[in-house]
């Protein structure tokens, strides 16, 4: 589903760090996989070099048959809105929308029709156990209930690829424990592979597989 083929990328400064150098990685259909590492080794990196956020200085991302690297910038918007969905540490949930306006969103920039948004919409947040909540403003919600908004809204238009960039950094560990089973099951329920970016064992536990991103590149270390 994802192969990720020899990538590199350098930043320019005054010593022209190397971040990745010949990276590869292949991630099957309905597979979740962790990557820990240390900061700054470069996991939020990859992540945007296979979100087409940033660009590679060599080596290829494909998703689905596509290669992402060959996209120009207005084909790449165009594909990570339809086939990837994302969950970040900061929830990044839209203040003056409802719980059910911000689930929505993908689907309104993808373009679905209105009649078929509520249903999709009430379904999503079922599955994330926030039904009751649809009209609430993100002001009234708790940390852990805004992370669940973040991956009913990350899952709700059924991507391909999920990333999810450090999702449990600023919850306390019950709140992290239920966003991280809900993240896995409802990637599960939708088909959708996923990535996710941790510091913690406890969360890289979820995952089929576990990574350690070194300088060396990718270990597997479970």
């Amino acid at each position: 589903m994802l192969s990720i083929r020899c990538l590199s990328k350098s930043f320019a400064g005054p010593r022209n760090k190397t971040v990745l150098s010949g990276l590869s990685l292949d991630i099957a259909a309905g597979e979740y996989v962790a990557i820990m590492g240390e900061s700054g080794i470069g996991k939020s990196t990859l992540l945007n070099l296979i979100a087409g956020l940033d660009r590679p200085d060599s080596g290829s991302v494909t998703l689905d048959g596509t290669d992402l690297t060959g996209l120009d910038d207005d084909a790449m918007t165009v594909l990570r809105r339809r086939r990837m969905g994302f969950v970040f540490q900061a929830f990044h949930v839209l203040p003056y929308l409802s719980v059910a306006q911000n689930v929505a969103l993908p689907l309104v920039l993808n373009g679905v029709p209105d009649a078929d948004m509520p249903a999709r919409v009430a379904r999503m947040l079922a599955d994330v156990d926030l039904d009751e909540h649809a009209s609430s403003m993100p002001r009234e919600l708790s940390g852990g209930e805004m992370q669940r908004v973040a991956i009913a809204r990350a899952l709700i238009h059924g991507p391909s690829l999920v990333l999810a960039d450090e999702p449990t950094g600023n919850l306390d560990p019950e709140s992290a424990a239920h966003v991280l089973a809900l993240l896995r099951k409802c990637a599960n329920k939708e088909g959708a592979s996923g990535i996710l970016i941790t510091h913690s064992r406890a969360a890289a536990e979820t995952a089929d597989r576990i990574f350690l991103l070194t300088e060396r590149g990718l270990e597997v270390i479970s």
